[in-house]
C-alpha cells in the first residue's frame, strides 16, 4: 500500500504475509539485542540508537560476553567501513537478519550511508521493528529527512523508502526475498555489502549454499561478511549446540562451522573469489590498543581463559566477487 502525503508518515495496514514458525531463532535475535543493549549502557561503545528498539536487561551480562560483543560489532563495522570507503558509497548494503540492529542510523550521523540500506527478517521481528520506527523519532526523522518524494510504501511488513527498507521474508526461500528486494528498489548493477550475523547457522548446509550462491550470482560486484560459530566439533561447542537446544534452537547448520577452513571453503564453493575468516580472539588481539585499555577498564574479567574460550568459538569470515577496479580484496581485518 502506498502512503500519499505532502510529507511521508508511518501509518501502516494489515499484512496478509504468513508468519513462520521458528520462534527459537527469533529469541535468539532477542538475546543478542539485549545483550549489545546491556553493553551499550556501560560504555562499551556508543550508539544512541538501541535505546528505542531493545528494552534495558535487569540482569548483568559477564563481561567475556561484553567484550566478545564488543569485537563482533568493531569487526563487522571495520568491514562495512572499507567496503563503504572503497565504493564511494555508492553502493547498497542489505543486511540479512538484521534484527534491532541500528547501522543505518549510526551510518548516517558518519556521513557514511550508501546508496540504499536494505534490511531483512522474519514478518514478526520486522513487524516489531517498524512499531518502534513508527512512535520513535529519533528513528522516524532520519527515515523521513531523507525521503523527498511524497509516497513511500509501508505496510505491516515492510517499509520503502529512498534511502532505507526494512523488508519482512523468509531467507530461506530465494525467490519471495528476491522478489521483495526488487520491489524495494534493489539495483543488481551496483557494488553490494551482504552481511549476516549469526543467521546461516541457522539454515540447514544446503538453504545457507543457495542463499550464499544466489548472493554471488545475483551481483557483479559484491562483498559478503559472515559472522558466526567455528570449532564447534570439540567439547566446548557440543555444551553450546546442548545449550541452545534445550531452547528449543537447533543448530542446523552447525556441520560448516567446524574450522574456519570449512568456514572459507563454504564460500568459495558457491561462487565466491576470495574468501577470509578468522576467530574472534584473533581479532580480539588486533584491536587498537587504546581500545582494549579502554573497556577491559569497564569491568572485571576473571578469568582471561573463558574469553579466549569463548571467542575461538566464533569468527568473522568475508568474502569478494569482482570489484578488481575498486580494490575490494585488498579489504582486510
Amino acid at each position: 500500500m502506498a502512503t500519499s502525503l505532502r510529507k511521508p508518515t508511518f501509518n501502516s495496514c494489515p499484512s496478509s504475509s504468513t508468519e513462520t514458525d521458528d520462534e527459537g531463532v527469533r529469541g535468539t535475535c532477542e538475546d543478542a539485542s539485549i545483550c549489545k543493549r546491556f553493553a551499550v549502557s556501560i560504555g562499551y561503545w556508543d550508539d544512541p540508537y538501541i535505546q528505542h528498539l531493545v528494552r534495558l536487561s535487569k540482569e548483568r551480562k559477564a563481561p567475556e560476553i561484553n567484550r566478545g560483543y564488543f569485537a563482533r560489532v568493531h569487526g563487522i563495522n571495520q568491514l562495512t567501513k572499507a567496503f563503504l570507503r572503497k565504493t564511494e558509497c555508492h553502493c547498497q548494503v542489505i543486511n540479512l537478519g538484521a534484527g534491532m540492529d541500528t547501522t543505518f542510523w549510526i551510518l548516517k550521523d558518519q556521513d557514511l550511508l550508501p546508496s540504499k540500506y536494505f534490511e531483512v527478517d522474519f514478518p514478526m521481528i520486522v513487524t516489531r521493528k517498524l512499531h518502534s520506527i513508527k512512535f520513535k523519532p529519533l528513528l522516524s526523522k532520519p527515515i523521513l529527512e531523507l525521503h523527498s518524494e511524497d509516497t513511500f510504501q509501508i505496510d505491516g511488513h515492510m517499509l520503502d523508502s529512498k534511502r532505507y527498507a526494512i523488508i519482512g521474508a523468509d531467507l530461506r526461500d530465494l525467490s519471495e526475498l528476491e522478489e521483495k528486494l526488487k520491489k524495494c528498489n534493489m539495483n543488481t548493477q551496483l557494488p553490494t555489502l551482504l552481511i549476516t550475523e549469526c543467521v546461516l547457522v541457522y539454515m540447514t548446509p544446503e538453504q545457507s549454499a543457495n542463499l550464499i550462491k544466489w548472493a554471488a550470482n545475483s551481483f557483479g560486484t559484491a562483498m559478503f561478511i559472515n559472522y558466526e560459530q567455528v570449532n564447534m566439533d570439540d567439547r566446548f561447542g557440543q555444551i553450546m549446540i546442548e545449550h541452545l537446544r534445550r531452547r528449543q534452537c537447533d543448530l542446523a547448520g552447525v556441520e560448516t562451522c567446524k574450522s574456519l577452513e570449512s568456514q572459507k571453503e563454504r564460500l568459495l564453493s558457491n561462487g565466491w573469489e576470495t574468501a577470509s575468516a578468522m576467530n574472534m580472539m584473533e581479532l580480539y588481539s588486533r584491536l587498537p590498543r587504546t581500545e582494549v585499555s579502554r573497556i577491559e577498564a569497564l569491568e572485571f574479567l576473571d578469568e582471561m581463559e573463558l574469553l579466549e574460550q569463548l571467542m575461538k568459538h566464533y569468527c568473522l569470515c568475508w568474502a569478494t566477487r569482482g570489484g578488481s577496479e575498486l580494490g575490494l580484496e585488498e579489504i582486510t581485518y
